[in-house]
């Protein structure tokens, strides 16, 4: 019996078979989880841990799917994605609860409108709370560790369940201690009090910016994370990589760190042109670009070994 069989047996009704992920990322390509179950409680969440202790079948927290890349092939494992349970906001004076599943945007939104400031970077990140968390995400001059307090955190894979303070979670340029494995709950921001009419020309003046300076369609946003003291848009247009097409994929000629999916194209095409770009970019000018992108299911290639 397989990993999966195995996970699918203790998962019964709760799980469905071959689904595609690959649709659930903002990229909108790739392919299917051989399970997914959608977490409606925190029964669910003990469940997929039973399964996973049960069987060892590799987890897949899918989020909003905004940093994600699923190869063509799918997902041998399985996915799981947070259900509306997992999406209610809490305000008490300065401090916002939110829980893992809700929308970045919203969240944004949300806090302003009560007359707080802290979050509204946020409002341009199409990701979730709980993905922000993992990656420290940010924008605009803030990110997730500016105002994070702590956060509720399960393990899938062990079980295990409790509140981490921020100072434990190792925050760094799209980093944490959060693990694969590790589904956010929730987490608590402490903000400061604010004017809602600025705080909604701010929102209005980074949802602009992002429309002029980035692109639309299927992406994931940045692809590389940037260098130290660099920019890794900068470095791929000087490696002549704006434009760069493989397959279905191309380099955005409107933000060089922005890759495109073309319609029904192929996951495995954006694959490949980021290990292109790392390989020009590095030739052009002895830097290795890292992806921030999360990218599963895919065969390591050389050009990615070298990183």
């Amino acid at each position: 019996m397989t990993a999966t069989e195995a996970a699918a047996q203790v998962l019964g009704s709760r799980a469905r078979r071959d689904v595609s992920i690959g649709a659930m990322t903002t990229y909108r390509v790739g392919g299917v989880a051989a399970l997914f179950v959608e977490v409606e409680g925190e029964d669910d969440l003990r469940l997929v841990a039973d399964a996973v202790r049960a069987s060892g079948v590799d987890v897949l927290v899918v989020g909003k799917g905004s940093n994600l890349l699923v190869a063509d092939r799918g997902f041998d494992g399985l996915a799981l994605a947070l259900g509306d349970a997992f999406a209610a906001i809490t305000i008490e004076g300065t401090l916002v609860r939110a829980g893992g599943g809700v929308a970045l945007p919203v969240l944004a939104r949300r806090t302003v409108a009560a007359g707080l400031t802290g979050l509204e970077w946020a409002v341009g990140v199409p990701g979730s709370v709980g993905g922000a968390v993992r990656m420290n995400a940010g924008g605009h001059g803030s990110d997730v560790a500016a105002t994070l307090q702590r956060v509720r955190v399960f393990d899938v894979a062990t079980g295990e369940d409790g509140v981490v303070p921020a100072a434990d979670l190792e925050l760094g340029y799209r980093a944490s201690a959060v693990t694969a494995t590790h589904v956010v709950v929730w987490a608590e921001f402490a903000l400061e009090p604010g004017d809602v009419e600025r705080g909604e020309a701010e929102l209005g003046d980074i949802v602009r910016w992002r429309r002029e300076n980035q692109p639309g369609g299927q992406n994931a946003g940045s692809v590389f994370t940037n260098p130290a003291g660099e920019s890794a848009g900068r470095l791929v247009d000087a490696a002549g990589c704006k434009g760069l097409r493989h397959g279905t994929a191309c380099v955005s000629e409107k933000h060089a760190n922005f890759i495109q999916a073309d319609a029904a194209g192929s996951a495995d095409d954006v694959a490949a042109l980021i290990a292109d770009v790392q390989a020009r970019v590095r030739r052009a000018s002895g830097i290795t670009l890292h992806p921030e992108l999360r990218m599963v299911g895919f065969e390591p290639r050389p050009e990615v070994e070298r990183s």
